[in-house]
């Protein structure tokens, strides 16, 4: 029986996968990475508790593995806790890829971040040529340890030939985001915490259609090769109405250069507690709305078979999993 290891499976992305390949790989034995956390899946799912910081823990849940969809990581837009950052994504990619080499693991799915190579000032539309933006996102921990994550695993590829494809999901939404890693800032326009339209762009992807791409990764992907799984380019203007034309709750009407929105956002951080408010929005989330994260999946819509499905259904599936959630949301 073939052996499948996850990290990161009680995550976003992680549980869609999880159900995913359970449907798809009926004769296969899924092996789950966690810190903590119980899976109540059947007898072909077994959990081992450990770290993917730790190395031992991690060579503990590759032994005979067949396959690994390596996903663990920490969804962070805030500076403060740059290490921990830096270690699970560094380290914990080093810590993968040390104990695939080891165990002879036959195929590796990693999954990154779209933000390692499609962010620009101007609404330019990356691919998977496109150069890293480590200046770009020199102030953000998240992207710059993933673009170093990314280096690590193409090292690993030309001097270890590691069977390894490179996933790149956008902005995941969608049902089922637990601790609001992914839909957060869909939460802050229903509190009302949107008061500005950012000058920004970004892309979106539904978490159930990139949990398919990491499965045609594993089976189609070329190794060595990335692939962007994305869906539409929007500007945050066009995110903001479609969003305000579900709920009923009416869009800000005004822009404002990223300067004066985060001179705003102080200023209320400051005021609003004084009458019994808050403001929840943070200065790293204002400043990348102001920037634009336009991709392009045409090579994965090419070769791995990647299809995404009406952006729309997918911002409906958010929101009214954010309502069942958080019910005092619903106006």
């Amino acid at each position: 029986m073939k052996t499948i290891l996850v990290t990161g499976a009680t995550g976003f992305l992680g549980k869609h996968l999880v159900a995913q390949v359970e449907r798809v790989e009926p004769d296969a034995r899924l092996r789950l990475l966690s810190r903590g956390a119980s899976y109540s899946g059947g007898d072909r799912v077994e959990v081992v508790h450990g770290d993917i910081t730790s190395p031992e823990d991690v060579a503990r849940a590759t032994e005979g593995a067949n396959e690994i969809y390596h996903l663990a990581g920490i969804v962070d837009r805030s500076p403060a806790d740059r290490w921990t950052v830096y270690r699970t994504h560094v380290e914990g990619t080093r810590n993968v890829c040390e104990a695939a080499r080891e165990f002879g693991v036959s195929r590796i799915v990693i999954v990154s971040s779209s933000g390692t190579v499609a962010v620009s000032r101007q609404p330019v539309l990356h691919t998977e040529q496109s150069p890293y933006t480590n200046e770009m996102v020199s102030g953000w921990p998240y992207y710059l340890s993933k673009i170093y994550a990314e280096k690590l695993v193409f090292w690993y590829i030309k001097h270890h030939d590691l069977p390894i494809v490179v996933t790149n999901p956008s902005l995941l939404l969608g049902p089922g985001d637990d601790r609001q890693s992914s839909t957060h800032d869909i939460v802050l326009f229903l509190k009302g915490q949107i008061a500005v339209v950012p000058n920004g762009g970004l892309n979106l992807v539904d978490a159930r259609d990139a949990a398919a791409g990491l499965i045609a990764a594993m089976r189609r992907g070329t190794v060595g090769e990335r692939y962007l799984l994305a869906g539409p380019n929007w500007t945050f203007r066009e995110w903001i109405d479609r969003v305000s034309s579900i709920t009923g709750i009416k869009a800000p009407g005004v822009s404002l250069p990223v300067g004066l929105s985060l001179f705003g956002a102080r200023a209320a951080r400051r005021v609003l507690p004084l009458v019994g408010h808050s403001f929840e929005l943070d200065d790293a989330s204002i400043s990348m709305s102001n920037l634009y994260w336009y991709c392009d999946s045409s090579k994965a819509r090419r070769e791995l078979e990647f299809h995404t499905r009406d952006p729309v259904d997918t911002l409906r599936d958010t929101i009214d999993d954010i309502y069942q959630r958080h019910p005092h949301l619903r106006k």
